[in-house]
C-alpha cells in the first residue's frame, strides 16, 4: 500500500511532482553543507590552525576511498524506481534487501580499508609532518563510522526511488544539531582537538542510518525490511553494480584529476589557493541544489521507464534541464553579486577577495552549464545506461582539462586560463550527452514518444 510519502511519478503534472521532490533534496545539499562548515569553524577556531588543517588535507583522500562504494548507491535508485514504477513488489523487495547487506559489507571493508591505508596515503600525498598525525587519528575515526554512512547513503536511494525526499532530509537535520552540539561538547568542553569532531561525525552518522533503517523496518509497502530476508540477491547484485560501479568509478577518477587542477592553482600561491578555496565552498552551495535536479531527473526517468511511459520520459528531461537552468543561472549570480559580502565571511584579505571574485565571476556565472551536463547523466543513467555517460564525462570533463592544462594552460599561465576551461568542458560534454540521449531515445517505442 502506497504511503504518504511515496510518490507515483508515472502520472499527474511533470513539473510540480518535480519540484516536491527536488526541493527537500536541495535543502539537504545545503543543509550537509552548513553542518560540514559548522565542523570546520568549530575546528578552526577552538582547535587551532593545524587542527584545521588536518581535517580539511583529508577531503579529498577520503571522497577517492568512498566515492566507488556511494556510486552503488544510484544503482539501487535506479533499479529499485524501475521496479517500483512497473509494481513489482518482489523484485522491489529483494533490491532493497539486496542493497541494505551491501551498504553493511562495504561499511565494513571501508573500516579495515581507512585503517590500512589512511596512514600511508597521507604520506603518499605529502601531507606536512606537522599535521599528519592529526590528520590521520581524524580519518581513522571517521571511517570507524562507514557502515552507517554506507546505509544511511544506499537507504536514502531507495527512499528517493519512490519518492521520498522528505524523511530523509528531516533525518539528516536531526543527526546534523546533534553533530553540532557534540563538536562544541568535544572540542571545547572535553579538549578532544580532531578526535572529537571525528567522533561527533560518526555519532551523527550512526543517529541518520538508525532513522532510515528504522523508516524501511516500519514500512508497510513495497520497501519494508525484514532482517530474516536480509541477504544479497546475486541476479539484483549484478544490475546495481552495472549502473552503479561506473558513476563510483567516475566520481573517483574525478578526485583524481582535482589534486591535478589544485596543483595547478598552488602554483599561484598561498593567497590565490585562499580566494580560490573560499569561491569552491560558495559554490558548493549551487553544486548541490543543482544536483538534486540530477538525482530528480534519475528517480523519474528510471520510474516511467520500468511503467512503461516512455512519453512522460522526454517531459521530464525537458523539465529538469528547465529547472536545473533557472537553478544555476539564479543561485550562481546571485552568488557573484554577493560575492564580496560571502568571501568575507572566509577572509578579510583583500587580495583574497579579489582571487576569489576572479573564480566566482568565471565559474559561478556559468555553473549552470554543469548542471545541463549532469542533468543529461540522469537521463542516460534512469535509462539504464551507466557506462557511456561514464565515459563521456571522463573524456569531456575530466579529459579536456587535464589536456587543457598541459597544451593551453602552458602557453599562458594564469588562473582565468585555468578556470575557462570549465564552462568549455561542461558544454562539449552536455552537447555529448544530447547526442548520446538521442541515440538512446530510438531504441524506445516510437509510438509513445511526444
Amino acid at each position: 500500500m502506497k504511503r504518504s510519502y511515496e510518490m507515483d511519478m508515472c502520472s499527474g503534472p511533470v513539473l510540480n511532482k518535480i519540484l516536491v521532490f527536488s526541493v527537500p533534496l536541495m535543502l539537504s545539499g545545503i543543509l550537509q553543507l552548513l553542518f560540514n562548515a559548522a565542523d570546520v569553524v568549530v575546528v578552526g577556531r577552538y582547535a587551532g590552525s593545524q587542527s584545521l588543517a588536518a581535517v580539511g588535507s583529508t577531503s579529498a583522500l577520503i571522497n577517492l576511498l568512498i566515492n566507488v562504494f556511494i556510486g552503488l548507491s544510484v544503482g539501487v535508485n535506479v533499479l529499485v524506481a524501475r521496479y517500483y514504477g512497473a509494481r513489482k513488489e518482489q523484485d522491489v523487495k529483494e533490491t532493497v534487501h539486496t542493497a541494505v547487506a551491501i551498504s553493511l559489507l562495504s561499511g565494513t571493508f571501508l573500516i579495515i580499508l581507512g585503517l590500512s591505508m589512511s596512514r600511508p596515503m597521507l604520506e603518499l600525498m605529502d601531507t606536512p609532518e606537522d599535521v599528519i598525525e592529526k590528520s590521520s587519528i581524524y580519518m581513522e575515526i571517521f571511517f570507524v563510522g562507514m557502515p552507517a554512512t554506507m546505509l544511511y547513503n544506499f537507504g536514502s536511494a531507495i527512499l528517493r526511488a519512490v519518492g521520498d525526499t522528505r524523511r530523509p532530509l528531516y533525518f539528516l537535520t536531526a543527526a546534523g544539531i546533534v553533530n553540532v552540539i557534540l563538536n562544541l561538547f568535544f572540542v571545547i568542553v572535553c579538549k578532544m582537538d580532531v578526535a572529537g569532531v571525528a567522533l561527533a561525525t560518526v555519532i551523527s552518522q550512526v543517529i541518520s542510518a538508525g532513522l532510515v533503517f528504522a523508516c524501511l523496518l516500519k514500512n508497510e509497502g513495497y520497501l519494508k525490511l525484514q532482517l530474516k530476508e536480509l541477504r544479497i540477491y546475486w541476479p539484483k547484485l549484478r544490475r546495481i553494480v552495472k549502473v552503479g560501479l561506473p558513476a563510483g568509478m567516475q566520481g573517483a577518477i574525478f578526485s583524481i584529476s582535482n589534486v591535478l587542477i589544485q596543483s595547478s592553482v598552488n602554483s599561484f600561491g598561498s593567497v590565490a589557493m585562499a580566494g580560490n578555496t573560499a569561491s569552491q565552498n560558495i559554490e558548493g552551495f549551487i553544486y548541490n541544489a543543482m544536483n538534486a535536479v540530477y538525482q530528480t531527473n534519475l528517480s523519474f526517468t528510471s520510474q516511467n521507464l520500468g511503467g512503461r511511459k516512455y512519453k512522460r520520459i522526454g517531459r521530464i528531461m525537458l523539465t529538469c534541464l528547465g529547472v536545473v537552468t533557472a537553478v544555476g543561472i539564479g543561485m550562481g549570480f546571485a552568488a557573484y553579486g554577493a560575492g564580496r559580502l560571502l568571501l568575507g565571511i572566509y577572509s578579510s584579505d583583500a587580495e583574497v577577495l579579489k582571487y576569489g571574485m576572479l573564480r566566482l565571476g568565471i565559474i559561478a556565472t556559468t555553473y549552470f552549464t554543469c548542471g545541463l551536463m549532469d542533468t543529461m547523466v540522469g537521463s542516460l543513467r534512469g535509462l539504464g545506461y551507466s557506462i557511456l555517460p561514464m565515459c563521456v564525462s571522463l573524456a569531456g570533463a575530466c579529459g579536456f582539462r587535464i589536456v587543457w592544462i598541459f597544451t593551453v594552460f602552458q602557453m599562458s599561465r594564469s588562473l582565468v586560463t585555468l578556470y575557462i576551461s570549465y564552462p568549455i568542458s561542461w558544454v562539449i560534454t552536455f552537447a555529448a550527452h544530447v547526442v548520446c540521449y538521442r541515440l538512446i531515445k530510438r531504441k524506445l517505442p516510437k509510438e509513445d514518444w511526444d
